[in-house]
């Protein structure tokens, strides 16, 4: 994992330390739960979103990706009418 990944690991488990204090005060126990389930789901979806946006793209994407823009410029080609 990059150094950036790591900042954002460090930067999203203090916001989760400092929501948990603040839920734990103002929050019954039963909504608790439901609300540390929340966000720790919204955690790993933010986690998965950065992962996605940085992680280079595999090579068989890449390749199939390559040949179908070749087939489909070749096809968009203009043609000489005489």
């Amino acid at each position: 994992m990059t150094r950036d990944g790591e900042r954002v690991i460090e930067l999203i488990n203090e916001l989760g330390s400092r929501v948990s204090s603040v839920v734990s005060e103002m929050v019954p126990p039963a909504a608790q739960v439901h609300l540390l389930n929340a966000q720790r789901e919204l955690i790993t979806a933010l986690m998965l979103i950065y992962e996605n946006r940085v992680a280079p793209e595999p090579r068989a994407t890449r390749a199939r990706r390559a040949r179908t823009s070749r087939r489909t410029a070749r096809r968009d080609t203009k043609i000489r009418i005489d």
